[in-house]
Order: structure tokens, then sequence, then C-alpha cells
């Protein structure tokens, strides 16, 4: 098990129709076994183990328990939205390294980040834009507070 934050991919990886199947299975059910998703895809188990490490190790692929922030302690999640002076990397990058950030995204439009942020309350929320806004190039902040989870997946798909 990795212990850092995931790798994202920086590149396509050209995948295969089988390799996209693999991981549409997962998606539906990663607890499965890679003798089920052999089976489901025309593989070996042993190939889909290859294939699934691949995937892994390339950062294209994580195989996490997606849970509900609220059942676990975390009563406040927000976006916030970053506008930054001078480069937005820099910054992205030292907000992709608080704990409370689980998604940070450079964008084009009205902000130049988007950080989603899982607090246990409000005062750990005041906390995290109180770093945000320390950080060196960081000119505007909005927060918008989540009421309500209505949806979450992570299903979509390779299409």
């Amino acid at each position: 098990m990795n212990d850092g934050p995931p790798r994202i991919a920086s590149e396509n990886l050209n995948l295969d129709s089988k390799s996209k199947r693999i991981i549409e299975e997962l998606q539906h059910d990663g607890r499965r076994t890679y003798s089920e998703i052999g089976k489901a895809v025309g593989l070996s188990e042993a190939a889909v183990r290859q294939r699934v490490a691949k995937l892994i190790d390339s950062g294209a692929m994580q195989i996490v328990a997606v849970t509900d922030p609220r059942q676990l302690g975390f009563a406040r999640q927000a976006m916030i939205g970053v506008r930054v002076t001078g480069a937005i990397t820099p910054v992205a990058d030292v907000i992709a390294e608080l704990p409370t950030a689980d998604y940070v995204v450079v964008t084009a439009g009205v902000y130049d980040i988007l950080a989603e942020v899982v607090c246990a309350d409000d005062s750990e929320l005041l906390d995290v834009l109180n770093t945000i806004r320390a950080i060196p190039g960081v000119r505007e902040t909005e927060t918008m507070t989540y009421l309500d989870l209505r949806n979450q997946k992570y299903n979509w798909g390779t299409r």
C-alpha cells in the first residue's frame, strides 16, 4: 500500500479494451477478485493482476474505499475557489499538501484553483481558509460550503 499522496497520471497510457474493461469492473466493485475479473474480460488471473499493477504503478488508477465523510465525523465539506497572482502551480502544490484537501485542480475561468476540503467542523474550515489565504500568491478565496451530499459516484467508466 502506498502511504503517500496518489500519483496523478500525466499522460495517456493508450489503454486497450481489456485494460479498460478491468477498470470498469473495478469501478463497479473494487473488491472483485482477479479471477472473477479475468472471467469477465477474457484474461487469466495472472494477466489481470499484472495489468492492475501497471495501472496502479502508472498512476492511471487507484483502488480506494469511498466514504461518506459525515459518517466518519467530518461534518463540514467545502469547495474553495482560489484566485492567484503570479504562478499558479506552486500555490496549487502547497494547497494539495494540506491534509484536509482531497481534490485540487488548476482551472481556467473565474478561479485559478479549486480545492475540495473535508473538515471536522467550521472551526477547522476557518483554520484551513486562513492557511490558504496566507500562502504567498493567493489573492482571494471564495468558499462554497456543502449543505447536502446528493451524489458521489466514481463509476463513470473508461468511454
